[in-house]
């Protein structure tokens, strides 16, 4: 696995500052040539993505971001389990989306009878995925994460945005997604995937109220 890298290439550091480990940079891969295995065997406790070969390290969640992560977790846990309807996971879990591909969605679920999403260690496939959006690149979860659950198939998929005080439902339809539902505060969130699932939009961000 290792890689070194020209001098050149590496960022400047100011004369006098400290400098960085670079050393230990060279006992990874380079961008663009990281393999599934390279990326599954890193040892981190940071969100880490694979896209083509290159990782992707997000940036860390706050306290507003974990709490509406953990009110959808609960209330979805809570929903599934009642009805023995599937499994419920949360990140940090790697979801395969397909060869040199993988995401790690705040919330997943997977039904009973997707046995082929729990073949592995890691998830190979999800029913229904949640992600808070960022503030710090929203365009991430709205338009790059909304073309890549779309491609890999999964039925339905949760915007859950604290800016706009909104959560969009997208349901697939065909090969494509379609919009179930833009729920606003004072409305409740409702699944087409799930019959009877719901969530208050403003439960969700009640984090933010509090401030």
């Amino acid at each position: 696995m290792s890689n070194k890298e020209h001098p050149a290439a590496l960022p400047r550091v100011p004369e006098g500052e400290p400098q960085p480990a670079w050393a230990v940079a060279t006992l990874f891969p380079s961008q663009g040539s990281w393999s599934e295995r390279d990326y599954l065997e890193l040892p981190t406790n940071r969100l880490v993505e694979l896209s083509d070969g290159t990782i992707e390290v997000l940036s860390v969640p706050n306290r507003l971001h974990q709490t509406v992560v953990a009110y959808l977790f609960r209330m979805l846990e809570a929903f599934v389990n009642a009805g023995k309807l599937g499994h419920v996971f949360f990140a940090p879990l790697p979801l395969h989306l397909w060869p040199g591909k993988y995401r790690e969605p705040d919330i997943m679920f997977v039904r009973s009878g997707n046995s082929r999403a729990l073949e592995g260690e890691y998830l190979e496939g999800a029913d229904l995925v949640m992600e808070v959006v960022s503030r710090d690149d929203p365009d991430r979860d709205w338009i790059l994460k909304r073309s890549e659950y779309e491609r890999a198939g999964i039925p339905e998929y949760w915007i859950v945005d604290r800016e706009r005080g909104t959560i969009t439902v997208l349901a697939l339809r065909g090969v494509s997604y379609a919009v179930h539902g833009e729920f606003t505060r004072g409305a409740n969130a409702t699944s087409a995937l799930l019959p009877g699932f719901s969530v208050q939009v403003d439960g969700a961000f009640a984090a933010d109220q509090a401030g």
